[in-house]
């Protein structure tokens, strides 16, 4: 067994081959590349991406890739579409079929059958005097001198390659269709950014319940409606649920260290007026960076002049909003 410096040696060599294999990509690009995004825009159909082997695995990323930013896109496994698969192929879809060797039995199978389709072929390969390569109507030219291992067998310099011409393909429609962070919240809604686009107040602070006591309540009173309430803080309301204030655990402290009579004093006598607030109908996110500028944790959520409630901090963590 090697000692631990050639290991890491060894380690460096495959990282700068790999790094090398990207490097060399942007010398290969020429019209071709131009051409086959325009084509890809101005199509009806969906993009239908095929390989075999680790170009398939590539594939896989490289659709769910295109799907979350705006170009639909299925993968079609090249070994199972001459066993039936080939039916989900419609006839105004591109087919990108992406192939190391470009010469692959099955490629060699598969290729007439997508010629006699009618369907507009690009290939990614590695080799330009390939079947794949000659058959293609355009090339996405992703070559490699060698792979990373010892041996030159595993796919790897050649599928970080192919990889890297996805992603650039992707990004290069995505900036064609002027793809906004709003168009990627769409597709995303489950993640962080889609809830911050998304996911308003009202989606998030619950109603019921509501912390609130009227301005002639005891502070007795107010300190058990903020207790069982577990906000750290209650509204206070008149007759006509109007907001006039609020009442924080820092506002009760500090009216202790005032001595204040509480026998006799009353919620409107501790409150602060003018508390901070944040229509029901605003973007959670913005609930978040309210707090965040008046260094708080909870903000009163209103409709007009109206109470409804309040969200806390907690609220926003606990829906991945921050």
């Amino acid at each position: 067994m090697d000692d631990n410096s050639t290991i890491i040696e060894n380690a460096k060599r495959i990282i700068v081959e790999e790094s090398q294999s990207i490097n060399n990509l942007s010398k290969y690009l020429d019209e071709s590349f131009a051409v086959v995004v325009k084509k890809i825009l101005a199509s009806k159909g969906r993009l239908v991406i095929t390989g075999i082997g680790k170009s398939a695995l590539i594939a896989n990323k490289i659709v769910a890739t295109m799907n979350s930013t705006g170009t639909p896109a299925l993968f079609m496994h090249a070994a199972e579409a001459i066993h039936g698969d080939l039916g989900m192929i419609q006839k105004d879809d591109i087919v990108l079929c992406i192939s190391k060797s470009g010469n692959t039995p099955e490629i060699k199978v598969l290729i007439p059958l997508l010629k006699r389709g009618g369907n507009t072929l690009i290939a990614m390969v590695s080799e330009r005097t390939s079947y794949l390569a000659e058959h293609a109507d355009y090339v996405l030219y992703a070559h490699v001198e060698r792979e990373a291992d010892i041996n030159n067998l595993a796919p790897t310099n050649s599928t970080t390659a192919q990889l890297v011409m996805g992603d650039t393909l992707a990004m290069c429609l995505l900036e064609q269709r002027k793809f906004t962070p709003q168009d990627f919240a769409k597709y995303h809604p489950g993640g962080a950014l889609g809830k911050r686009m998304y996911m308003r107040v009202d989606d998030i602070f619950i109603e019921e319940n509501a912390p609130r006591v009227y301005a002639d309540q005891s502070i007795s009173e107010v300190i058990i409606e903020i207790s069982s309430k577990r906000l750290g803080a209650t509204a206070v309301i008149d007759k006509e649920n109007n907001l006039l204030g609020i009442i924080t655990d820092g506002d009760l402290r500090r009216m202790l260290e005032k001595n204040t009579n509480i026998s006799v004093a009353k919620a409107i006598d501790i409150m602060t007026k003018n508390p901070k607030t944040i229509s029901r109908h605003e973007h959670a996110i913005k609930a978040f960076e309210k707090m965040e500028k008046n260094n708080i944790t909870q903000l009163v959520v209103t409709d007009g002049t109206k109470y409804l409630g309040m969200i806390h901090l907690h609220d926003l963590l606990k829906e991945g909003i921050v």
